[in-house]
């Protein structure tokens, strides 16, 4: 008997606009309660390949498979031989006659990623590479959609880093009718050109509006104030004196207040002083760990997703 084909999940790119704001919804419908019988996973087998620290995505897509009914396999940094010089592809000729899903965070270039999914026996789910983190902005619109009913119209402030984080939410806000993302990145390490380009596209259709610019004057109102870590896991920076770059981007009470009584999330870890200041991390206006717990959430809609089970599965074969 063959096994049915799978998903892969490797860029926000990969999901139509339908297939996306489903996985969204679903998301949120494990979030209420809807679905504690879905056991799309039933006996499925998921591996966990983390080459790099984790606490959120890790537990999330382990958590979610449990609950989903499957069974998890789990690979640390030094575990697979490719470390020995075994070629991606004949790790992934393999694993994908035993497994039935691999979540990977290699923080390695996507092509090796897709290495890994160049087959359909076992899905691949990106849990972050180096440029791209498509969970975290399935997460980010589920957090959206619980919180405001709605993502159309929504309005976003992004400050800092235009990391794998800003890149994904860069490409999934954009499709969303009317919304508006405003990137604020230090000189020098903005959102890559080709997410921009890809925003563009997507804003033509949709209305969105997709800004980068590398100040913090005259900021906007918005609904969302949202920041990530300075030092991105899995680099580092060149210049030994990049801090003095990022300090002006800190998102503090003043930023806050510019945003007229928007909401603030950040993407964890946070390290307090550097990107957000204590009392906005702590504060009431912070829903960075609510942000968090759908991770898990998400992870449960992307999982049933890519397995083809449930409605986000309908019709897109």
């Amino acid at each position: 008997m063959s096994r049915p084909l799978r998903r892969h999940l490797i860029s926000i790119d990969d999901l139509g606009f339908e297939e996306m704001h489903r996985i969204v919804q679903r998301g949120a419908d494990f979030a209420a309660g809807r679905l504690e019988d879905a056991r799309p996973l039933h006996d499925a087998v998921v591996g966990i390949l983390f080459r790099r620290t984790s606490t959120r995505t890790r537990t999330a897509f382990s958590a979610g498979t449990l609950r989903l009914g499957g069974r998890l396999i789990s690979y640390g940094p030094g575990d697979l031989q490719e470390n020995t010089g075994e070629a991606v592809e004949d790790t992934a000729a393999v694993l994908s006659r035993m497994l039935d899903v691999l979540v990977a965070r290699t923080a390695g270039s996507e092509a090796e990623l897709r290495a890994f999914a160049a087959q359909r026996q076992m899905a691949v789910i990106n849990a972050m590479s180096a440029a791209e983190h498509p969970t975290q902005a399935l997460a980010d619109l589920t957090t959206l959609l619980r919180r405001f009913g709605r993502i159309d119209g929504l309005r976003v402030l992004y400050a800092g880093e235009g990391n794998n984080t800003a890149s994904a939410l860069t490409l999934a806000l954009s499709r969303y009718p009317g919304t508006e993302l405003h990137l604020r990145t230090p000189s020098g390490y903005g959102v890559e050109q080709r997410y921009l380009d890809r925003a563009a596209e997507y804003a033509a259709g949709s209305g969105a509006l997709v800004a980068q610019r590398h100040d913090m004057a005259d900021l906007p109102e918005v609904d969302v104030v949202y920041t990530t870590r300075w030092q991105t896991t899995g680099t580092t920076k060149a210049d030994p004196e990049w801090r003095r770059d990022f300090e002006p981007f800190q998102v503090d009470k003043a930023v806050m207040d510019a945003g007229a009584g928007a909401l603030f999330m950040h993407d964890l870890p946070a390290h307090r002083g550097d990107e957000t200041t204590a009392e906005v991390l702590e504060g009431p206006a912070s829903i960075a760990f609510e942000q968090a717990e759908n991770k898990y959430h998400s992870a449960r809609a992307v999982l049933e997703w890519c397995v083809g089970g449930g409605p986000a599965g309908d019709g897109d074969e």
